[in-house]
């Protein structure tokens, strides 16, 4: 598929560091900056901009935070050839603590929301936008969302200087069918105010790859995706996948290939990631992996069954 509007965004810091609270040392984080420069990719997303009067540094790493000097200090030396993006949660950033665009190498703000947010999200995309910033909303847990709520959420958010809306399957619930459902919807209020729309796609069912080339298929253009598929419990649809079914001659596979060699093969030794029998429950059941990621934590981590059950228990006491 070659569509020279498709733009491809690395968020392996970002989803990956929700493994391992944004614990990534300074060479990682700088390998997987110079291979994505060198892939081709248009936006690499290196954490979160989070106030350190919420969360500790006691607890989370330089990436949870994303402060001016560690952005600089790993990519210094390296050609920028993508843009950098970084991203907030409502009500988890200081804005007194931002910058000026003009002061800063972060490139574009992503912020995260749920459909129930809309009003505090359109007023930081405003926030960063009047700062100089891109930005893009990513609408989280879209399996839940009621259409009424999400159609009034995009009316309004068409109205915003925002780049682009995401279409997040934050469980890994949706087939495609019901990608193809939403992406229309989305492109019916964004497209006619030169809104694009986005597609970021977790694996609980395998299905990650196969719903982003559907989202592609229907019209989005901002697509998600991490190195070796890295993300918080099944993780997300795999760069290398989608760079090699991407047709623009501009993608490399090569650095990317070699980074998961050198970076991702060791790190797979200590954290855990990718399909997986917990996350496809959860998946199936269109719920949160939280549950999962406990399983995997505890000591009946394979107990697939009895987690299964647990959820038919809940059900028959509902």
């Amino acid at each position: 598929m070659y569509r020279p509007q498709i733009k491809v965004l690395d968020c392996t810091i970002r989803d990956g560091g929700l493994i391992n609270d944004c614990k990534f040392d300074d060479k990682f984080v700088r390998a997987v900056y110079k291979a994505l420069n060198e892939s081709g990719v248009d936006y690499i997303e290196l954490g979160y901009q989070a106030s350190k009067k919420i969360f500790s540094p006691d607890k989370f790493g330089k990436w949870k935070f994303c402060d001016e000097d560690d952005l600089r200090a790993v990519t210094e030396g390296i050609e920028k050839k993508a843009k950098i993006s970084v991203m907030v949660d409502i009500g988890r950033v200081e804005k007194s603590e931002v910058k000026q665009k003009k002061d800063s190498i972060v490139d574009m703000i992503r912020v995260a929301m749920y459909v129930k947010e809309v009003d505090k999200a359109i007023d930081l995309v405003n926030y960063y936008s009047e700062k100089g910033y891109e930005t893009t909303v990513n609408i989280m847990a879209i399996s839940t969302a009621l259409m009424p709520d999400l159609e009034e959420a995009l009316a309004q958010l068409s109205e915003t200087p925002v780049k682009a809306v995401y279409v997040v399957d934050s469980f890994g619930a949706l087939f495609s069918e019901q990608i193809h459902f939403l992406i229309e919807k989305y492109k019916k209020y964004l497209n006619p105010k030169g809104i694009e729309v986005g597609i970021h796609c977790h694996n609980n069912q395998q299905l990650a790859f196969g719903n982003t080339i559907e989202a592609i298929r229907m019209g989005a253009n901002f697509i998600d995706a991490t190195i070796f598929g890295i993300g918080r419990g099944p993780g997300n649809c795999p760069m290398e996948l989608l760079l090699s079914f991407l047709k623009n001659p501009k993608f490399k596979l090569e650095p990317v290939l070699e980074v998961i060699e050198k970076e991702f093969l060791p790190l797979k030794e200590k954290m855990e990631w990718g399909y997986i029998l917990p996350y496809m429950i959860t998946g199936i059941l269109n719920q949160h992996p939280r549950t999962a990621i406990a399983l995997r934590n505890g000591k009946d981590k394979d107990k697939y069954a009895d987690f299964y059950r647990s959820f038919s228990s809940k059900e028959e006491m509902d």
